[in-house]
């Protein structure tokens, strides 16, 4: 299973989002640090879910990385718009 799908599974178990997108930006970073050829290393994600509203920034950040628990290691930029 690819990094970007697991990552939709695990987030969307998380959050139940009303939206979300996730998007490999791999390609976009071909010969700059973390790109090593095979891609998967550079994501955006986009998340709006009600469990976030409330939430200062930090902790909807924290929020996600824990969600995505293992996979965030293993890849090397997570950019992330997250909303209610």
């Amino acid at each position: 299973m690819s990094i970007r799908r697991e990552m939709e599974i695990r987030l969307q178990e998380a959050f139940n989002p009303s939206r979300l997108e996730v998007v490999d930006d791999s390609d976009s970073h071909i010969g700059h640090a973390g790109h090593d050829g095979q891609g998967e290393s550079h994501f955006n994600v986009m998340i709006r879910a009600e469990v976030f509203a409330g939430m200062n920034r930090v902790a909807q950040h924290r929020a996600v990385h824990k969600a995505l628990g293992d996979i965030v290691p293993r890849i090397h930029a997570l950019a992330l718009d997250i909303g209610s």
